[in-house]
């Protein structure tokens, strides 16, 4: 068990800036911590040059951690730039068209209507099974290396013999006291050991492999330039946000950091990491493009591979790329692996990569805060068109701020944003179908609290420290108990207070079995009053109307965009035809149509495995099925004309045989389920029987034995080429009507019949 503990505040955190603060910033001319100042506030600002127990930093923005509106350009620059228009103008410009009002359930029809509607109800839960509690802490224990003298237990900085520059930075950021992690952490990374650490999310992962790599980049040979430090993140928001933390850590010294991410100018990417930096942020698909296709960009210095949020990293999609990154790693380097959850996978890579790792599992990965609250909404099977009215009415009267709302598709979370601005709710939207300027100007907006609401996919369920987020909400219900842990670790951070509202539909109730046997009798259960629900599903039918009027108005939108870019490139094409020619050819690990069709093939093949028990099938192998199909078709096309011709002949022909079978089977089935009476099959043999005496009586016979007599040999010695290519016997399905000589004439007849197969 590791011990108690105090944030003051928590080294993974931002400064909060509340209300209460603010009004009492007159009176105390020395406050007694950071807390009460913001970064981008103006007041703030002024309130800098009264004296402060801290030591004095003239860079003011150090007092926040995380500055999100510094990594790209503001997204009406990006508008003005595309002749594009943005969600909010189109949906206030939607409702500047209202030829009729929307009825909105204001504070006084509530308030009139208090008598009659009833209040939200929340009991606690009762589940209809109780489950034994799983210890999932300390699997695997033989393969690390005993951790018996790491301490959780540290009363400063200073403790952790950190250099006076970091001290500094800490110090100017408002840390006082390192917590479990960092103080296990920091003292053993500097020894250069493997680490596999774990701890509940919002417990200052970041600092505490953030801290001991800056102390060992104090003491590098500087006269020799090198990537010295990389670090893989599974987002672009968690790269700039840890970025951002090492460069507040970093200011007092002279260690310099890139960050290289998609979405961002791959030219100045290309630049800063020419230049050398010792630290280099990045995501994997990003870092291998430029390892590929950027000159002298390189990691053959490597001294520190640090992954963060390691089981994320290695879900659909991610596998193969941290692998290849792994490989091009030099063997001797210290590796520190993070994650608040720890999977299978993710000790198959411990194994793969970490040399003698120490586990330090500061808390247990399945550990609650004890501030946070849970509570369940239940969705029956036929209240389910009324998700979205249910989601509305607790935003409208219960939770009214600082909400985090996790949907479960990009689709789904685009259409809420729209809603939500429809009705008059202050909202900001998260998704990957967003430019990078969008997302991080959505995180900004949130953290300065200039909207209520960020609806997001699982994007933002990984490691984002929004200081202040009351409550976060499953509007879609997470795919499992990691999933869950990560979302509500948004809120109830370093001791401060949350609540975690889940819908769960019938079809989650093996979700809603896990959560009740983590959260144990402080699960509650929420009722939604169902005069609200009515009220804000007869709304939401007024607004489809609208609401496909802004969806039409995007699709028509991105089409001229489309249409432009195309218009462009041609130009391009035209205008600087040999330079274009001149250049390299860029080469990609995996292309993105090749990893959208690869996640696809994995997440149906995970899909049949959860039904029938079949051998799933990863992304990885999906990609080496199409790329072992794509050369076999390069060397067909190497293949002389003759042969291509042969080949073609017998891929036709084995075509043609399967479809036969598949009639058969087919008509065999038929026959099965209809039944062929004796006297319809006694008709057919006696109608052939006479078929075959009326031909001998013609001489129709002799005329077939000619025509059969010529090419017998031709046809065997294709068949027998045919088998050779192919390796494969062909099979012949129709020997059991007639003789086995009918059978070889029909089939004969049949090949010959065919003019495709007949060399020219």
């Amino acid at each position: 068990m590791a011990p108690s503990f105090v944030f003051e505040p928590a080294s993974d955190e931002e400064v909060e800036h509340s209300e209460s603060e603010q009004d009492n910033e007159n009176e105390n001319s020395e406050p007694e911590s950071e807390d009460d100042y913001d970064v981008d506030d103006p007041e703030s600002e002024e309130l800098d040059e009264e004296p402060r127990r801290i030591i004095p930093v003239t860079n003011k923005k150090t007092q926040s951690p995380w500055d999100f509106a510094k990594y790209s350009e503001s997204v009406a620059e990006e508008h003005s730039r595309r002749s594009t228009t943005s969600v909010d103008e189109k949906i206030s410009k939607v409702i500047n068209q209202r030829s009729v009002p929307l009825t909105v359930p204001t504070q006084e029809e509530d308030t009139d209507t208090s008598d009659s509607e009833p209040e939200d109800k929340q009991e606690d839960y009762r589940p209809e099974e109780e489950d034994e509690e799983d210890d999932n802490v300390g699997d695997n224990k033989p393969f690390f290396a005993p951790s018996d003298g790491a301490s959780f237990d540290a009363d400063s900085f200073m403790q952790l013999n950190l250099s006076r520059p970091l001290l500094r930075a800490c110090e100017a950021l408002g840390y006082a006291k390192p917590t479990p992690i960092q103080a296990a952490c920091v003292p053993l990374a500097l020894t250069g050991r493997d680490i596999c650490g774990s701890a509940i999310t919002g417990s200052g992962k970041t600092a505490a492999f953030a801290l001991p790599t800056l102390e060992r980049l104090l003491f590098r040979p500087k006269r020799m330039h090198a990537i010295r430090v990389l670090i893989l993140t599974p987002t672009r928001e968690l790269a700039v946000q840890v970025h951002s933390m090492i460069e507040k850590l970093a200011q007092f010294t002279d260690i310099r950091c890139c960050l290289v991410v998609g979405g961002l100018s791959t030219k100045v990417q290309e630049v800063a990491l020419r230049s050398m930096p010792d630290i280099v942020v990045a995501t994997p698909g990003r870092m291998i493009d430029h390892l590929r296709n950027s000159m002298s960009v390189d990691l053959d210095d490597l001294a520190v591979l640090i992954l963060d949020e390691a089981d994320r990293l290695l879900e659909l999609g991610f596998s193969a790329e941290i692998q290849e990154l792994v490989r091009s790693c030099p063997k001797k380097r210290q590796t520190m692996l993070f994650s608040a959850t720890m999977t299978e996978e993710v000790d198959e890579l411990i194994k793969l990569s970490l040399s003698k790792p120490l586990r330090l599992s500061a808390d247990p990965s399945a550990k609650r805060p004890a501030t946070l609250t849970e509570e369940v909404v239940r969705i029956r099977r036929m209240r389910e068109v009324n998700q979205e009215a249910v989601l509305l009415a607790m935003c409208s009267k219960t939770f009214t701020a600082r909400v985090i709302i996790f949907s479960g598709t990009k689709q789904a979370a685009h259409r809420l944003k729209i809603i939500f601005g429809l009705a008059g709710l202050k909202a900001a939207e998260l998704h990957g179908n967003l430019t990078q300027a969008q997302r991080l100007e959505a995180l900004e907006q949130f953290r300065k609290q200039q909207v209520d609401f960020l609806i997001a996919t699982d994007v933002a369920a990984r490691g984002l420290d929004i200081i202040g987020v009351q409550t976060v909400i499953n509007f879609a219900c997470p795919r499992d108990l990691t999933s869950y842990v990560h979302r509500v670790g948004r809120t109830a951070r370093a001791g401060r207070e949350g609540y975690a509202v889940t819908f769960v539909t019938d079809n989650d109730r093996s979700l809603l079995k896990a959560i009740a046997k983590r959260a144990g009798s402080k699960l509650k259960s929420r009722t939604v009053a169902e005069q609200s629900i009515l009220k804000w599903s007869h709304m939401i039918e007024q607004m489809e109307d609208q609401v496909a009027e802004v969806l039409q108005e995007e699709r028509e939108e991105r089409v001229l965009r489309k249409a432009e870019m195309e218009a462009t490139k041609a130009e391009n094409m035209i205008t600087h035809r040999e330079e274009i020619y001149s250049r390299p050819k860029r080469t990609w690990f995996v292309t993105e149509k090749e990893k959208k069709l690869g996640a696809k093939a994995a997440k149906a093949s995970v899909d049949k495995g959860r039904n029938s028990g079949k051998e799933v099938i990863s992304a990885e192998q999906a990609d080496d099925i199409k790329m072992k199909e794509k050369r076999k078709r390069e060397r067909e096309k190497n293949l002389p004309r003759r042969m291509r011709r042969k080949l073609e002949a017998s891929r036709e022909m084995l075509e043609d045989d399967e479809h036969a079978n598949e009639q058969e089977a087919k008509g065999s089935n038929k026959k099965e389920k209809g039944g062929l009476s004796l006297v319809d099959l006694a008709y057919r043999r006696a109608k052939a029987v006479k078929a075959v005496k009326k031909a001998l009586d013609n001489g129709k016979i002799v005329k077939s034995k000619k025509k059969s007599s010529r090419p017998p040999q031709k046809t065997s010695s294709r068949t027998e080429e045919m088998r050779e290519l192919f390796q494969t016997e062909i099979k012949d399905k129709k020997p059991n009507r007639r003789g086995d000589g009918a059978a070889k004439k029909s089939k004969k007849s049949s090949f010959k019949s065919k003019s495709r197969y007949k060399r020219k």
